[in-house]
């Protein structure tokens, strides 16, 4: 009875992990092509995989590097070696605009992906996509002045009560001068 019991839900758990993996499959193959679109002029919009567009260039220099440092009388042969095969792989760049559309595709709907290209291409979008990593370090900065500072008023204020209320005790005098150590705010 044990055992039937456990078959029968294993294979309930089988049968249903059969079926999430086969929707998912299919929601995946179910993004049509203006909904494909749609990610990819986001993903232009916000340069979403620019980061990545020194893979390839550096893998190739890091590349020739070595090989050169093991067989430095080959350098001209390296050089061209490398650099052609670093064009010929050139072209799978596309398979990564490709992957990125996919899950932008998948997270957001076709709509919303049209308004947030429509937000990244006007002027308002630019300037935050060129400005905002500016005003990110900038509120970083305000974030750590803001946290000693309250820091150390709580310290005054804390060191203040217990002095009063019990003058004598180590808390009381360590309080009294103390800036408490602060972690740092998170990036």
């Amino acid at each position: 009875m044990i055992l039937t019991t456990r078959l029968r839900r294993f294979s309930t758990m089988a049968t249903a992990s059969a079926f999430l993996a086969i929707a998912s499959v299919a929601q995946a193959q179910e993004v049509s092509e203006t909904h494909l679109k749609a990610a990819q002029a986001a993903i232009s919009a916000i340069h979403a995989t620019d980061s990545f567009d020194m893979i390839l260039p550096q893998a190739a220099g890091a590349l020739k590097e070595q090989l050169i440092q093991q067989s430095p009388d080959l350098d001209a042969l390296i050089t061209q070696t490398v650099d052609e095969k670093t064009l010929a792989l050139a072209s799978r760049r596309a398979d990564l605009e490709k992957e990125a559309a996919l899950v932008y595709a998948r997270s957001f709907t076709e709509p919303q992906l049209k308004a947030i290209a429509a937000f990244y291409n006007s002027e308002a979008g630019k300037k935050l996509l060129s400005d905002g990593p500016i005003v990110s370090r900038e509120i970083v900065k305000a974030a750590d002045i803001w946290q000693n500072g309250i820091a150390r008023d709580l310290a005054e204020q804390v060191g203040e009560t217990l002095r009063a209320q019990a003058p004598n005790s180590p808390a009381a005098n360590a309080a009294s001068g103390a800036t408490p150590a602060v972690p740092a705010t998170p990036n």
